[in-house]
């Protein structure tokens, strides 16, 4: 992505995968060096990576309850940030929209409105980048059981496929957008599991 402002779902979806691949190999120092939308996309993908880890975490076979119960309060943090993000995405496009477009409800109303809007689609891509870097390596995998390979090869081509057709649907709805003739609306998420004054678990606890 450059520094002027440029939405490619591609590009997101080379980011995903090149930002995958350096945390893998314990570079952290991936930085987004175009728009400042990259760094939102970037950190939004970095949400979701840490939570897969995380999640890995309390599948291990030898987990006691206590790594379970850290792993938990983890996973709700992530998931968290990872929501708060995609939904940045979606406040930073309508920004860079323009104005001629937007409205307090999103774009003009006599537009299509879209049920998912390019946050969540983005979330979904940063997902499928982690299982095609995980799927690839169980391809690549020595010594694994008889068809393990092949199967997770049609899984990689499964997980390809849909991304791609994800990564063209995200670009028309961005050029549609631009051309006046959809729009889309920031659904917030509202989580409760998290917030003290909405959830009886935690405000029940003090009575």
């Amino acid at each position: 992505m450059a520094d002027a402002f440029h939405f490619s779902a591609i590009e997101i979806a080379g980011l995903h995968d090149r930002a995958t691949r350096l945390w893998h190999d314990d570079s952290f120092h991936v930085v987004a060096t175009g728009h400042p939308f990259e760094g939102t996309v970037l950190a939004q993908h970095r949400a979701n990576f840490d939570l897969w880890h995380t999640e890995d975490r309390a599948r291990a076979p030898h987990a006691t309850d206590a790594d379970i119960a850290e792993v938990k309060r983890a996973i709700d943090r992530y998931n968290q940030k990872r929501n708060d993000l995609a939904e940045q995405c979606d406040v930073m496009l309508l920004d860079y929209a323009p104005a001629a477009l937007r409205s307090q409800a999103g774009f003009a109303s006599t537009a299509q409105l879209s049920s998912e809007s390019p946050g969540l689609m983005i979330d979904r891509l940063s997902i499928l980048a982690l299982k095609i870097f995980h799927t690839e390596q169980e391809v690549a995998r020595p010594n694994a059981p008889e068809g393990h390979n092949e199967r997770n090869r049609q899984r990689l081509a499964l997980l390809t496929e849909q991304r791609d057709d994800l990564v063209a649907c995200l670009d028309q709805l961005w050029s549609d957008v631009l051309a006046g003739t959809r729009r889309f609306k920031i659904y917030r998420q509202l989580k409760m599991y998290n917030d003290p004054t909405l959830n009886p678990a935690i405000y029940g606890s003090n009575h």
